[in-house]
């Protein structure tokens, strides 16, 4: 090792350190995925905390008790969301039908103009019921592992419900039980990492809901205006799908003008592609700089990255997790690289 330059020591020194982050990381992915019915709930109430931990502060403000405070702020999710779904729901099934068909006419257009020659919708349909008689054998596991799937996913959802709750409560002690944990000398370093990162995420999750709020009201207006059927379930679509910044917007905006294309002309989806767009350039240019100026600014290839990453380990759950993930990863590096400037310049 001394017969090699400085240059290359120094080199081998950084692809040790790289391949031991990697596979710290790696060890790490794969333990959260063992353990995803009791890793997930935990990171569902952590976001869920970040997003209402203001009411909850001013309950508590406001002379409530903090574990009414908490129940009170937990019901009234429950009460939001539930009424929320319920409009959503009671939406798609008025309008799911007219949306189903002007997505079919629009697939008929494709295929009618770009199609090959002898390929129809109906030679697609007859194929996939000879594929479904095939494989019918494995159409009652299918299910079976549906219904598994649906009571894991209310399971995961109760505990995380209770979790908010507890986190919510217990938030006063929170940096008390950080410095019991850290190691000797690094407990005002730990708490102030941990204070960053969740400051990070707080702002990500309140600034993401009131920008999603936003996009979804005014490209619901627009297509009431446009009279494109099922205008509020495709404004649900938007809302939700801000939470995947770039890709949810893209797939949300590319639905509701094939909507429009099929049921209203292409004159109509023209001025719905206008009324996207001058949303999606509202956010960009006006929201995103107005509301997240003050959290962690991540440069969009980065986000696109860790939406792809997340995708590729938790599917949807990660592309919802991997943003507001990476904002606590930033911020954690900025504290960090801030207390390292601050620590070069005292002499």
């Amino acid at each position: 090792m001394h017969l090699l330059p400085d240059s290359a020591r120094r080199l081998a020194a950084w692809c040790a350190l790289a391949l031991l982050v990697a596979g710290v990381g790696w060890v790490g992915v794969r333990l959260c995925s063992e353990l995803r019915t009791a890793v997930t709930p935990v990171l569902l109430a952590l976001l869920g905390t970040a997003l209402l931990g203001p009411l909850h502060r001013r309950l508590v403000q406001a002379h409530v008790n903090r574990s009414l405070a908490a129940g009170l702020t937990c019901v009234a999710v429950v009460a939001v969301v539930g009424g929320a779904v319920y409009i959503v729901v009671a939406a798609l099934i008025d309008t799911g039908d007219q949306i189903v068909s002007s997505l079919k006419e629009a697939a008929q257009g494709v295929a009618d103009h770009f199609g090959a020659a002898g390929t129809s919708l109906d030679d697609l349909a007859s194929n996939g019921r000879q594929l479904l008689g095939k494989f019918g054998g494995t159409a009652a596991h299918n299910v079976i592992s549906g219904v598994s799937v649906v009571g894991e996913s209310i399971a995961m959802a109760v505990l995380a419900l209770l979790l908010v709750f507890f986190f919510l409560r217990d938030s006063d002690k929170a940096a008390d039980t950080v410095r019991a944990l850290a190691p000797r000398g690094s407990a005002d370093t730990l708490e102030a990492v941990a204070r960053r990162a969740y400051h990070a995420v707080e702002g990500f999750m309140r600034g993401t809901t009131f920008i999603a709020l936003i996009d979804a009201l005014c490209i619901t207006v627009g297509l009431l205006i446009l009279r494109v059927p099922g205008a509020v379930g495709l404004g649900a679509l938007v809302f939700v799908g801000a939470y995947i910044p770039y890709l949810g917007a893209f797939i949300s905006g590319a639905v509701a003008v094939l909507v429009a294309l099929a049921d209203r002309g292409f004159v109509i989806a023209l001025w719905t592609f206008g009324v996207v767009l001058a949303v999606q350039v509202l956010e960009g240019h006006v929201l995103q700089p107005a509301i997240q100026s003050r959290t962690v600014q991540m440069h969009p290839a980065i986000v696109m990255l860790a939406i792809t990453a997340g995708a590729s380990v938790a599917g949807i759950l990660g592309m919802l997790l991997a943003v507001p993930l990476t904002a606590a990863a930033f911020g954690v590096l900025q504290e960090l690289r801030e207390r390292g400037a601050e620590a070069s310049e005292v002499p």
